[in-house]
């Protein structure tokens, strides 16, 4: 029984890993252009590979830096820090749906520290519930990528043309379609769903009350009256309940 189990962890972690691949890459990349400002904010290459490896948020650490080289005041720092990283606790409760009543603790927590926007799309997709591992695979790739691309950054990312760090800096959104394609070819509603929210996502950031609000908060808002409103008029039945 113990080695069954154990062979399944196995096989979550290497998939976790093999599925993480694209995102490494793409963090790889996208942390030059992270590195660059935390070098103009004064914060040494292993100070930022440290932050990075510590929280593995691009806004988040945006915003901390940006303001380090403002000297802004701590409290201002861990409130606009918050303010940034907010829809973690929004992703955090999304994923909770995907793990087993028997999980213990410890896996809670730990994936709690691993939750990045890519690695919970990989995640939330996975058939039935998550093996912990699966998440832990995705992470022990790419946390390193984005740590290492951040420190590379700050090294030399002054050196690379602004066109070339400009044109790394797509190479999520690329991961973004990857994630959202498969799903919606095989649901109408998902795909109907993905669209409404693009539209949504476009209008928010032009109109001019709701663009002054920080994108984070308007992500979070439009996810949770769309998903609200689809999960009220479109839920989606269990295999179980609907059988019986």
């Amino acid at each position: 029984m113990r080695n069954n189990l154990e062979t399944n962890n196995r096989i979550a972690f290497l998939t976790g890993m093999r599925h993480g691949i694209p995102i490494a890459l793409g963090y790889f990349a996208v942390a030059f252009t992270l590195g660059i400002v935390a070098k103009k904010a004064g914060v040494t290459a292993m100070q930022s590979m440290i932050v990075s490896a510590t929280n593995a948020a691009s806004a988040g650490e945006y915003v901390g830096f940006t303001l380090i080289g403002a000297k802004a005041a701590y409290i201002e720092l861990a409130i606009m820090t918050l303010v940034a990283n907010a829809r973690y606790m929004l992703l955090s409760c999304a994923l909770s749906q995907k793990l087993s009543d028997k999980m213990r603790n410890i896996h809670r927590f730990l994936l709690g520290c691993f939750i990045t926007d890519e690695i919970f799309g990989i995640s939330i997709a996975v058939p039935g519930k998550l093996n912990p591992f699966y998440t832990y695979g995705a992470a022990a790739i790419s946390v390193p990528a984005w740590s290492v691309g951040t420190y590379l950054g700050v090294v030399m990312g002054n050196i690379l043309p602004t066109n070339v760090v400009s044109a790394l800096s797509v190479g999520l959104y690329g991961m973004f379609i990857a994630i959202i394609i498969p799903p919606s070819k095989k649901d109408k509603t998902i795909a109907s769903l993905v669209v409404i929210s693009m539209i949504a996502s476009y209008m928010s950031a032009r109109i001019p009350v709701i663009a002054s609000i920080s994108s984070g908060t308007r992500i979070i808002f439009i996810t949770v009256v769309i998903s609200s409103v689809a999960a009220l008029l479109l839920p989606v039945k269990e295999e179980g309940k609907e059988q019986s």
